[in-house]
């Protein structure tokens, strides 16, 4: 296992290299200057080229480049443009707040997906399974711009049970983890489904209903544990796309994440700010499907990774 995790570590540096190349480019060849954005478009010229030759702005942009990439290798993102501070610093502030979402999210959806799955395996094609499965097609198909505002208006404005947004107490965290889960519980519990009808056909599921176990038991106990695989894959999966697509909503309810702080690093030009978080995600999806890869193992004794 150490081997295969070191292989896949000496992969990872050309994955990495291509997204900060890319970021690094896209940014610098987008309109706009951060220097009319800290300074304004009325400052003095003399004042502008004065902060332009401070940030380094002025110099070419292969040096630039080279100037990120060798404070990568240094573990320093460099400094925030707009807020003067260490861009990992700020990052390490958010991420707990985004983490916090992300967990939240996969709570839900949990919660929902995995009963709402081993029900419709369980009584496939009833009312239950053509009823959950359509609400599922409904949760996958709306999007996260449009859900959160809908839960906004109904349960903070008309019935005042929750806040709108902002950080706080558990009430502040549940709309935005509905708004983020309920696309991955649509997903879940489609593939919970699938999987267990697969698996529920088995001779050693008809052989545990002819020893008198309950269905209960045995879509718990035997089904679902061999059908985890592909849940644990479509988890591990969703867990990374929730770090890095959380943005509309932390933009949404005011979520002081990592998704809002990206948002605000683009609109005033913050390029080592922008750079420094697209990094850090890249990192975190990455990181999280090596630990869904390695968790394979445990579920699964006969599965050996590739050394």
């Amino acid at each position: 296992m150490r081997r295969y995790i070191i292989k896949r570590g000496v992969l990872l540096i050309p994955v990495i290299m291509g997204v900060v190349t890319f970021v690094f480019l896209l940014i610098h060849l987008i309109p706009g200057d951060p220097v009319d954005m800290m300074l304004g478009e009325t400052a003095q010229q003399a004042d502008r080229e004065m902060l332009r030759t401070r940030l380094g702005l002025n110099d070419p942009i292969h040096l630039q480049y080279y100037k990120f990439i060798k404070g990568i290798v240094r573990g320093d993102l460099g400094d925030s443009i707009h807020y003067n501070r260490p861009v990992l610093e700020i990052i390490i502030d958010r991420f707990p707040a985004t983490l916090e979402l992300t967990l939240g999210a996969i709570v839900i959806a949990i919660l929902i997906s995995i009963p709402v799955g081993i029900i419709a395996a369980a009584r496939q094609y009833s009312i239950f399974d053509n009823s959950s499965m359509l609400l599922a097609l409904l949760g996958i198909s709306m999007p996260n711009f449009w859900l959160g505002p809908l839960l906004i208006i109904v349960f903070s404005i008309k019935l005042g049970w929750l806040p709108v947004s902002g950080m706080g107490g558990l009430t502040y965290l549940i709309l935005p983890s509905v708004t983020l889960g309920t696309s991955m519980a649509a997903i879940l519990s489609r593939m919970t489904r699938s999987s267990l009808l697969e698996v529920i056909r088995k001779d050693y599921i008809t052989t545990a209903r002819a020893k008198g176990l309950s269905e209960l038991v045995i879509m718990v106990k035997h089904a679902l544990t061999n059908a985890l695989l592909p849940i644990v894959t479509i988890i591990g999966l969703q867990f990374g796309a929730l770090l890095s697509g959380s943005i509309i909503t932390e933009m949404i309810f005011s979520w002081p994440g990592i998704g809002r702080l990206t948002i605000q690093a683009i609109i005033t030009r913050d390029y080592p700010l922008v750079q420094g978080c697209v990094l850090f995600i890249a990192l975190c999806y990455v990181m999280v499907n090596l630990l869904t890869d390695l968790l394979y193992v445990f579920i699964d004794p006969r599965i050996r990774l590739s050394e």
